[in-house]
C-alpha cells in the first residue's frame, strides 16, 4: 500500500501554482567498478543554470519529440519496458529511454550504443551528431530503478524516471561532450554524498546503494520506487 505524509509548504506551493504540469525527463546513472569500489559518474551544473546551479547531478533531461523515433539497435528488456508502461504508452515509454541515452552523449560525450551500419539514415532532428559516431542506441543494458514527479508549486517540474547502466555498456569520452555538465567525475557513493545534491540525486544514491547492498544493482526485478505529491500528500509505492 502507498504510504501518506503530509506537508504543509508543499501543499501551499500547490496551491499557488497548480497548472504547472510535469515535464517527461530521464536520468542516467552509470556505475563502474573500480579498486575503491563502486563508483558513479556526476557532473557539476553551471552557476547560469536556472535550475539547481552548482549542484551535482547525473546527465540527464527532458524527452524530445524526435526521441520516440529513434532507431535502436536492441530493445527495452520485458520487465523495464512493463515498468514503464504502467505510467506512459509503449511509445511513449520507450522514448524515455531513449532520451536518457541522447542526454548523456550530449551532457557527457558518452555513449550508449554499438555500432551501425547506416547510421545517418536513422538520425532524426536532435540525434545526428550521435549517429555521426557510427553507432546506434541500444536499450538492452538500461535497468529502471526510480520514478519521482517534482511536487507542484515549483518553477520546473519533472515527471523523472531514472535508470542505471553499467559502464562496460558505455563507450567514449567525457571530452567529446557539448560541456553541459561541469567538472564530471567518478566518485565513490560515499564521496558523491558529501557534494552538493539535489534532494532527488541522494534519493537516487541510495537506491544504488539499496540495489549493490542486495547484490541485485542492475536486476530488472527488483522492485521500482515511485514517489509523488497529491494535495499536499506525498504518496510512494513500487511498480
Amino acid at each position: 500500500m502507498p504510504n501518506d505524509t503530509r506537508g504543509s509548504t508543499d501543499y501551499d506551493n500547490e496551491k499557488r501554482h497548480p497548472n504547472i504540469r510535469p515535464r517527461d525527463a530521464a536520468t542516467l546513472l552509470i556505475i563502474r567498478q573500480s579498486q575503491r569500489g563502486a563508483e558513479i559518474l556526476l557532473g557539476e551544473r553551471s552557476s547560469k543554470h536556472a535550475f539547481f546551479p552548482n549542484h551535482y547531478v547525473f546527465p540527464g533531461g527532458g524527452v524530445d519529440r524526435s526521441d520516440g523515433f529513434v532507431y535502436a539497435a536492441t530493445p527495452l528488456r520485458n520487465r523495464v519496458a512493463a515498468c514503464l508502461e504502467q505510467g506512459a504508452t509503449p511509445h511513449r515509454a520507450r522514448a524515455i529511454a531513449m532520451a536518457a541515452i541522447r542526454e548523456t552523449f550530449e551532457e557527457t560525450g558518452l555513449i550508449v550504443g554499438e555500432p551501425a551500419s547506416n547510421p545517418k539514415a536513422s538520425a532524426p532532428k536532435g540525434w545526428v551528431e550521435f549517429f555521426e559516431t557510427g553507432m546506434a542506441p541500444t536499450l538492452d543494458g538500461l535497468t529502471y530503478i526510480m520514478h519521482a514527479v517534482t511536487p507542484p508549486g515549483r518553477p520546473r517540474r519533472f515527471d523523472a524516471r531514472f535508470f542505471a547502466i553499467d559502464a562496460d555498456r558505455v563507450s567514449g569520452d567525457t571530452t567529446d561532450g557539448s560541456g553541459e555538465l561541469l567538472k564530471i567525475r567518478w566518485l565513490t557513493l560515499n564521496d558523491a554524498a558529501k557534494l552538493k545534491l539535489p534532494n532527488i540525486t541522494v534519493h537516487a544514491l541510495g537506491e544504488i546503494e539499496t540495489r549493490l547492498s542486495q547484490g541485485q544493482l542492475f536486476d530488472p526485478n527488483f522492485p521500482v520506487p515511485w514517489r509523488k505529491m497529491r494535495h499536499g500528500k506525498r504518496i510512494t509505492g513500487v511498480y
